[in-house]
Parts: C-alpha cells; structure tokens; sequence
C-alpha cells in the first residue's frame, strides 16, 4: 500500500486521506469488473487476472461455429425456486456440454439440486473459479461432476512459502486479529493475551522469514499470510464446552490444512506475481537503484503508476515471464485440469494439458486426449449437438426460434445434390446432368426416346405392320379381281394408287420410331406430309369422278370425256406438287435436327431426344395444306352423298373424312400438351387411326363384296337391279 501523496489536499474530499494506490482483483471476473468500473475514473491501476466473463466466451465460441442453445445467468444467492428452474432447464436440455462461469458458493446450491435428481450425462466445462474447488470436491457431487474439465492457473511451490507461513504467529498487535482467529479455530483453543505480550517481545524468527523471502515488511508479511489460509477460516464454534488454552507457540506444520498444503498453489500464485509487478513499476516510478535506494517524499498519482505498470517486463523466481501487452492484459497461462475417480472412487484433479498464450500460433493449446476421462467415466469425447450433421444428399433446413444448430435434414430436389455431410444447399447438376438415386453425384442424363423396344414402340410397330399387311393383302385381292365390275367400276387405277399411298402412310409411322438421326429428322415431316397429300389428292380424283359420272349421265353432257386418265394423272401431280415443295424448301431453309431436349428433365429426370423444327410453322403449314385437300374431299363427297347406288362410293369417302377429321382435330391439342415421347406416339397414333380409317372405310366394303358375296360382283348387282 503506497501512502498518499503530498497534493493530497487537491484531491476529491473522499479520497484526500486515502493512501491506495493500486488494488490487486478477486478471482472473480465479474466481481473484478464492477470494482475496475468503480475505480476507472480515479486511475487507480487494477491487476485483473481473471478469464473475461459468460458473454465473452459466448462470442468467441459462437465466432468458432459453435452454437449455445441457451444463457443462464446463476443469481448471487438464488432463491429455491430459481434453483428450480435451472435445475428443469439443465435436466430437460439435449445440449451434453454445459459451460458454467461462476464461483463455487453460487453452484453449490444447484449441483445440491442436480444430485438430488440424480442428473448426470452432463460434461461441466468450468472457469478458473471452481475448477479446483475443495468444497465442490466432496463425494455428494461426484456422480454429477466427474470428468469435469476446465481451466486453471498453473500450480507452482513458491520458494520460501511454506517456511513463511509456519513462522505466522498470533500477536496483539494491530492487524493480528484475523491471525489470531484463526489460531483458535485450527487448534481449537482460546489464546491467552497474557502470555502474548510476552512473545510480541521476541519475533526475530518472523523477521528472519521475512528477510530471507522477500515478503515486505511485517506489516505485508501479516496481510500476505492472511491471503492465503482465509479460505480455511470460518465462523467460531461455540459449543458450550470451555477450550485449553492457546500459547501461540503451536506447531503449524503438525496441522494438515489446506493452509499448510502449498505445494500447488494456484491463486497465491497470481498474487505473488500481482504484487511483484507492481512493486517493479514503483521501483521504476520511484528512480530505485540497484541496491534498493529510492527518491523519498516523490509524489505521484494513480495514473503514473498505471503508465509504468503497463511496462513492467521481468521474470520471477520461477522462470516465469510477466509483462502485459497492449490491451493491458497478462500472458495467458493455464493448465487444463481434469476430475478423474481414483481406485478409491474419489475425485483427485489430473492436468491433462496446458494453454500458453506466448506460444506460437496453433502450438498454444497443449492436450492429453488419451489422458481425459470425460463424464461417467467415458473415454471417447461426448457428442453435444442439437441436429446431427445432414447426410450427403440432403441439406439443411433451419428450425425458426432455434439456434442454428437446430435444423432439420430435408432431401435434395431431383437434379441437385449434396455430396458433403452438413451442406446448407444442394447444388444444381450442370445441363444434360442429372441426379443419382442418392443425390450425391451427377450423372449424364438419360436419354429417353420412343424406342422400337419400348412397349409403346412394340405396340406402334405392330399397328403399323399390321397396316401395311392388310395394305398389301387388299392390293393382292384387286390386283386378283381387276377385272370384276367392282373394281373396273371404282376407277382401278386410282384404287391401287391409293393403295399405294396408303402402304406408304403406314411406313412412314416408322421413321418416327427409334433414336432421332440426322436423316430420319429430316424424312419424317416429308414423308408423312407427301404420303397424305398423295392419298387425298387419290380421294379428292376419285370424289370428282364420280360426281362426273353422275353428271355424265344426263343428256348432253359430255364432262366425264373431259376428266380421263390423263387429266386425273395430272390433278395428282398438281395437287401434290405444292406439299413437295413445301417439304423440300424447309428441308434446305430449316431443316429439322437431333436435339437433346432438358425441359423434362425437373419432372422425369430424363433428357429426351426429339428433332427440333427450327421453324415450327413449317410444320404447321404442312398440316394446313392436308386440312385443306381434305376439307376438299368431304366437301365434294358431302355433295354426291345421296346418287344412286351405282355410284356410292360418295358415302364411303364422306365418312372416311370424317373419321379423318376426327382424328386430326383431336391430334393437335394432344400433340401440342404431350411431353417427351408421347408427343412422337400422339404423332404416329393420328398417322395410323387415319389410314386405318381410309383403309376400312372405302376398301371394306368392296372386299366385303369381291370375297363374300361374289354373286353380287356382276353388273346388276351394281345397277341396283339385281334381287337379294
């Protein structure tokens, strides 16, 4: 304690008498910070050594992606009902790791509580102020704090300590009275003054303690000695029962107390090194040389004092580095303490490791892994986590109002992935690419087409070969039969032309199956358009032959001579000719190409293979122009619908293009809705159920008439004459 200084009369009236000039902080962080609040405006210098509080430790731990599920604030003296709540708190969390910054006489209280619950599964984590707490090293706890871990001050043996401490002896002098006090309570007896002013007469052996180990003066040898057994001391016992008097020449050292037990001091320690930096800065402040010869009656304040304590740098008896930086803080320096049971099921404190801030970087925190044994006696490090990281494939889905380490695992999406444990997003595979069954890797995406070994394709294919059989079987029978009045009646030719057309409809259904190429991009639309140009433009010469026939027949008409053979034949080209161009020209402006279509690929997680119409009117138009033809053809049979049996191959178109009108009405609102390869099968379906329809239609009934009922393939039975 430095005395006041000579200015003292200019100083506040509160402090104008009062001879502190540095106070050395408790072990307590918080109880440190409110006195260091306090003192702050006067510049008196405080030694804190303490860890920095709760809300510190939450930052940095935060910053380090750890994640605190929640803060509980322990009161001074907690009231049972407090005690309560943190104790339901505490039982009913799923965190396994609790961090506690607190002093020993406030976690009492709750760990009486916890161990009357039994609650145990609970890894504590403690600051320095009760990691090596004697009260909290008692066999009522040792169910809930085994394998408690946690930071502690580097125990040494201070040289001349222990020598010091057993030359203390009572006095009557001032300053004594907590001495003395003490005597009483560790001998249980009552000292008798008389007898102590007899031995204040002699106490060169103090004296020669204090000289030899450099404690101070009596007076600081007193306060000194006090720090260090004040833990053991406690209330008197009155018991009722009169006590042997003391002498005060008791022998300390046949006493065993944590008093006499200094071979691993702790807090003493950062005393001692408190004192000694404050007693460079004086000697520094004061001009001290060498042999201890200092400037007397030099005043200072407070503030000066701090500046050259920020600057102290020297090393004590025991190695030991100590200087501060430039935050004001002290060298970090702490053993990382461990409580283990014993083969006697007690709890002994193992240092299992060390942390040196003057390290260098990554090389400050020492650990024994091997060495600690964490809570219920287990081995391996306890798992604390609120959600268990996602599995490749899935990411994680933050759960509102909780930390963010609560969260929930949800799937990928099809066509993303994850292929780290605990991704917060799924990554969208490149284009072409597509998800695995897992969701962890890409993979080339498949490519989907209508395949002639799918079972769609197997069916069309079948339909398809089907037609052109019956094609072929009913050219054979007119072909057979040419010469019948059936057939010479229908005009033949244009029969076998459209049979020929016919057969070419349903060949052309194939080149819309299998994987699209190159070429077949290109033949399907032409062949498909020519093919049905040329068997409507069969129907529409054969529509107006017969209502040429029926004219013909009037008198005086001469019409049918004029629409011949020859003039049929050209009607076809005619006709024809404009849809070949047409074909011909997108071909060679825009022609359709392979392309690997990824609009599906969300839904189906399939690349469909398809031919692209860089001009889709194109295709349009060519439908357009077959509306047209065909709009023609049930125009003109519409109107020679009800001639006379002779000539009723009028209702056999008529309804023919009725079926085919059907079919390519309902064609285009599916063609246009259908995804993939069922565009292509809505495609191929209209191109059969069209030529099936003409087939059926205008070819049945003749069939019906040449192979059933031949009797009636004679000329009366085409006039209508004969008699069924």
């Amino acid at each position: 304690m430095i005395k006041k200084s000579r200015n003292s009369d200019r100083l506040p009236l509160c402090l104008a008498d009062s001879p502190v000039r540095a106070v050395i902080g408790l072990t307590s962080s918080s109880a440190t910070r409110a006195v260091a609040h306090i003192l702050g405006p006067f510049d008196i210098p405080l030694d804190d050594y303490s860890l920095y509080g709760i809300q510190a430790f939450s930052r940095q731990f935060e910053q380090h992606g750890g994640c605190l599920e929640f803060h509980l604030t322990i009161p001074q003296a907690p009231t049972a009902a407090e005690i309560q709540k943190m104790s339901n708190r505490l039982q009913s969390s799923t965190s396994k790791v609790v961090v506690v910054f607190a002093s020993e006489v406030q976690l009492v209280d709750l760990l009486i509580e916890l161990a009357q619950r039994n609650v145990t599964g609970i890894q504590w984590v403690a600051s320095e102020a009760w990691i090596t707490s004697s009260l909290l090293n008692s066999p009522p706890f040792y169910s809930v704090l085994e394998g408690t871990v946690g930071f502690s001050f580097p125990g040494v043996k201070i040289p001349g300590l222990k020598e010091f401490l057993l030359s203390v002896r009572p006095s009557l002098k001032p300053g004594m009275e907590f001495i003395n006090t003490f005597w009483e309570e560790i001998f249980n007896c009552k000292l008798d003054f008389k007898v102590l002013k007899y031995q204040d007469k002699d106490s060169h052996t103090q004296e020669k303690f204090t000289k030899n180990y450099g404690f101070g003066n009596k007076t600081d040898s007193q306060k000194i000695s006090a720090s260090f057994f004040r833990p053991i001391v406690g209330a008197t016992r009155f018991t009722g029962v009169s006590k042997e008097t003391c002498t005060g020449l008791e022998d300390l050292s046949t006493t065993n107390t944590s008093y006499t037990d200094v071979s691993q001091v702790r807090i003493s320690y950062n005393v001692y090194k408190a004192v000694y930096a404050i007693a460079h800065a004086l000697h520094t402040l004061m001009n001290c040389d060498s042999a201890g010869e200092c400037e007397k009656y030099k005043s200072f304040t407070s503030k000066q004092l701090l500046d050259h304590l920020k600057t102290v740098n020297f090393t004590d008896q025991l190695d030991e580095k100590v200087y501060f930086d430039s935050n004001g803080e002290p060298v970090p320096l702490y053993d990382i303490i461990n409580w283990q049971k014993n083969s006697n099921g007690e709890i002994r404190f193992v240092k299992v490791g060390s942390y040196d801030g003057s390290a260098p970087l990554r090389q400050q925190l020492k650990i024994e892994w091997s060495a600690i044994v964490w809570m219920e006696g287990q081995l391996q490090v306890p798992v604390s986590q609120c959600s268990a990281p996602c599995s490749p494939g899935s990411r994680q889905a933050r759960r509102l109002g909780e930390p963010h380490c609560c969260f929930d695992c949800l799937p990928c999406a099809d066509g993303e992935i994850s292929n780290q444990t605990g991704s917060t997003e799924c990554t969208k595979c490149p284009e072409f690419y597509w998800s695995d069954k897992d969701n962890v890797k890409c993979v080339a995406g498949v490519e989907e087409f209508l395949s002639f070994y799918d079972t769609m394709g197997i069916i069309l294919v079948t339909l398809t070969l089907l037609g052109v059989v019956l094609t072929t079987i009913i050219t054979t029978v007119y072909h057979r039969f040419r010469s019948t009045p059936v057939v010479k009646a229908n005009n033949s030719e244009m029969s076998f032309l459209l049979l020929l057309s016919l057969k070419l409809c349903f060949l052309c259904s194939l080149v819309f199956i299998g994987q699209p190429s190159v070429w077949t991009c290109k033949l399907r639309q032409a062949a498909f358009g020519i093919s049905f140009v040329l068997c409507l433009s069969c129907l529409l010469v054969k529509t107006i032959v017969v209502l040429l026939a029926f004219w013909s027949n009037v008198p005086g008409t001469k019409v049918l001579r004029l629409f011949g053979p020859s003039q049929q034949r050209i009607l076809i080209i005619c006709t024809t000719a404009p849809q070949v161009c047409l074909c011909v020209g997108l071909l060679l402006g825009s022609p359709p190409h392979p392309f690997r279509n990824p609009a599906y690929q969300a839904f189906t997680g399939k690349i469909v293979v398809e031919c692209k119409d860089p001009w889709p009117p194109g295709f349009y138009l060519i439908l357009a122009y077959i509306g047209l033809l065909a709009f023609l053809c049930l125009l003109l049979a519409f109107l020679g619908r009800k001639l006379p049996d002779t000539f009723n191959e009028a209702k056999l178109i008529t309804f023919s293009m009725l079926i085919f009108w059907a079919v390519w009405i309902a064609f285009i609102p599916a063609y246009v809705s259908s995804p993939g390869k069922f565009t292509v099968a809505v495609e191929i379906f209209a191109i059969l159920a069209s030529s099936f329809g003409l087939l059926f239609c205008i070819f049945a009934p003749k069939c019906y008439i040449i192979l059933i009922h031949p009797e009636r393939n004679i000329k009366k039975g085409l006039t209508g004459k004969y008699i069924r």
